[in-house]
């Protein structure tokens, strides 16, 4: 008995953290989940790579997600409309604030990203990118990992 009610708890968590985004999309769904799940491991890590790659303070990171409660799939979705859209990161935040009840999806639609537009096949690639370059799967040119044999 104890067995089954365990199994239910850890599926239970598993669909939950696959399901705590709301963007209209199921792949970036599933990759912001994975970006939490990494920034989990090393939010230092997690906050350099934004900082550098967005041009943005680790104070403010912290800050969004401190204060505001930002997951870390929040923080770099902030970010990347931002980028997309070219509005600053704190206008994206105020409209995430407002409207993170609606989900993702309404809030790129208020910043102008409509479903299915390049705009949005951007923003769910370079969170797919994201996700895996985390995981060490990215598909960069990178030279990969020095300690894996070749084949």
């Amino acid at each position: 008995m104890k067995r089954i009610l365990i199994s239910f708890i850890i599926i239970g968590f598993s669909l939950t953290s696959y399901a705590q985004y709301n963007t209209g999309d199921a792949q970036l769904n599933a990759s912001l989940s994975k970006i939490d799940a990494n920034a989990q491991l090393d939010f230092g890590a997690f906050k350099a790579d934004l900082s550098a790659s967005y041009n943005v303070s680790t104070n403010t990171i912290d800050n969004w997600s401190i204060d505001l409660g930002m997951k870390a799939g929040d923080i770099y979705l902030a970010l990347e409309l931002a980028k997309i859209t070219k509005k600053p990161a704190d206008e994206v935040v105020k409209v995430y604030q407002k409207d993170k009840g609606k989900g993702w999806g309404v809030i790129a639609k208020e910043l102008g990203i409509k479903p299915g537009s390049p705009e949005f096949h951007a923003l769910k690639n370079n969170a797919t990118g994201k996700s895996e370059k985390a995981h060490g799967g990215g598909k960069g040119k990178g030279k990969g990992n020095p300690h894996s044999k070749k084949k």
